[in-house]
């Protein structure tokens, strides 16, 4: 068997490896870059456009941003931290767009307005705060706010038609708000942007191992014929969803000690009637059940995936010990490791209303799935949504000092201390967040040269380093470019 010598070898075929490649072939096209993808395809996992909502997640919808204190109080730090890291997105795509490299826009990405919609006075008086605290900052400009029936029907008329007169509502609306096929930009990006990256698919890494000289040994056997090969690598990134934590456990690396998954798979009822579709577009999001993780916040969406429109509602959590949906059974139990016990035993005994809400969303018949969907969309009709499965999402469970260990939303990148290799674990809003999240990765492990990295790094993300919202007039002119270069202008 041979071995092949390789610059950085990326395990797993997603947004995330797919954006490094494409980082890397801009600032050091000379890398010999290897990926190996154990399906037959890439973005066949979390990536794909129908496991994924498809929201350019700028938190100018999503509520769990922006939560409540207990004196009632909402903090825009998070949801604006949020917004800048897409904006750095949307600049890369841009500048790739620009340069010819991923064709028409609209191929991936479509402009589609971003609402919330909330009810009960409650909901509506935080929605009053949340809006208060948006409305004046750069990134958020052009948000509305409104209790008016009659103008929420001009913005989203399904959201109003039949629904009970009296019932007090609210919506906010960013008609800058996007709808991105994170499937078709994977494809782009490692077929288009990145070249001379090799696709390896139907390759499973099963082990790797640090050698003497800091290099990586990478084991693995191809998934239809069995033939094992072998690679050694002088980088080394895992971008393989919920089975990233099975290889950094693989790796030895100390710093991924402590750290668990915890899957929650989804539902989404969906539809592509023409005529009900033709009736609403933007993605609606509104308030998160008791005890529901922030991925389940009940939302009705536009999706465009391969020139068609549908929506999607839900999503409704399923579980599964997997932590991917071509995973194993065994997933759940052959992460536990002495280091991990403890703090995912912890967040057992300090979740249970999450417990509570799974075991309530399993029970929940297609009848009670079309309830939910009428709380939003009155008019919805049976024959016209079926159920789709959607991507299954390791929720990341870590130490911590105080609790003992705490479960985690969002993405986490764990990297080794000599640099040579990092991982990604967690969920949303990573996709949306990829080029930031790279950016990071090439920051901690090359020290030493992304600082001659960075001029192009620069011409090609104007805004690296630096705040947008911070600077009113940079921000209302960045997103006025790339709104033109994507063309999802208003």
């Amino acid at each position: 068997m041979v071995t092949e010598s390789v610059d950085v070898a990326l395990i797993g075929g997603g947004i995330m490896s797919a954006t490094l490649a494409a980082l890397i072939h801009q600032v050091q096209p000379d890398w010999k870059v290897e990926v190996y993808e154990r399906l037959s395809d890439v973005a066949l996992e979390s990536s794909n456009p129908w496991n994924n909502a498809g929201t350019g997640h700028a938190a100018l919808c999503e509520l769990n941003y922006m939560p409540q204190d207990a004196n009632g109080q909402v903090d825009p730090a998070k949801a604006i931290s949020i917004n800048e890291q897409f904006q750095l997105s949307r600049q890369f795509w841009s500048y790739l767009v620009e340069q010819g490299v991923l064709g028409e826009p609209d191929t991936f990405i479509n402009a589609t307005p971003h609402m919330t919609f909330v009810r009960g006075d409650k909901d509506v008086e935080y929605l009053r705060k949340r809006y208060e605290a948006l409305k004046d900052q750069p990134l958020f400009a052009g948000i509305e706010f409104s209790e008016d029936p009659a103008v929420i029907a001009e913005w989203a008329p399904l959201l109003i038609n039949r629904r009970a007169v009296g019932e007090r509502i609210a919506a906010t609306r960013i008609t800058a708000g996007t709808d991105v096929d994170f499937g078709a930009l994977t494809h782009k990006l490692f077929h288009e942007a990145a070249p001379k990256a090799n696709l390896n698919l139907n390759r499973e890494v099963r082990k790797l191992k640090r050698q003497a000289d800091g290099t990586w040994k990478l084991r693995g056997r191809h998934a239809l014929g069995g033939t094992p090969f072998e690679v050694d690598a002088k980088f080394v990134f895992v971008g393989a969803g919920g089975w990233a934590l099975k290889l950094l456990q693989k790796s030895g690396i100390p710093e991924i000690k402590g750290y668990g998954v915890f899957p929650i798979g989804g539902q989404f009822l969906r539809t592509d009637n023409p005529a009900v579709v033709a009736k609403h577009r933007a993605k609606v999001y509104s308030q998160a059940s008791v005890g529901a993780p922030p991925m389940s916040v009940p939302h009705l969406d536009t999706r465009v995936v391969d020139g068609q429109a549908s929506l999607l509602f839900g999503p409704y959590a399923t579980f599964s010990p997997k932590f991917m949906k071509r995973g194993s059974l065994l997933d759940i139990v052959a992460q536990v490791r002495p280091g991990n016990l403890l703090p995912m035993l912890a967040v057992a005994k300090d979740n249970p209303s999450l417990i509570s809400y799974l075991v309530g969303q399993l029970m929940q018949s297609r009848a009670q799935k079309m309830d939910s969907l009428r709380e939003f969309l009155p008019t919805a009709k049976d024959e016209d949504w079926y159920l789709i499965e959607a991507g299954q999402r390791a929720q990341v469970m870590k130490k911590d000092k105080d609790k003992g260990g705490v479960l985690q939303f969002g993405t986490e990148v764990i990297t080794g201390a000599d640099g040579t290799i990092a991982g990604l674990l967690g969920a949303s809003p990573g996709a949306s967040t990829a080029v930031p999240i790279m950016l990071d990765v090439l920051r901690k492990c090359f020290p030493s040269k992304i600082d001659g990295w960075e001029p192009k790094i620069r011409e090609m993300i104007p805004t690296y380093g630096s705040t947008l919202n911070s600077a009113p007039a940079k921000a209302a002119e960045v997103l006025e470019v790339t709104a033109e270069a994507l063309n999802i202008s208003k």
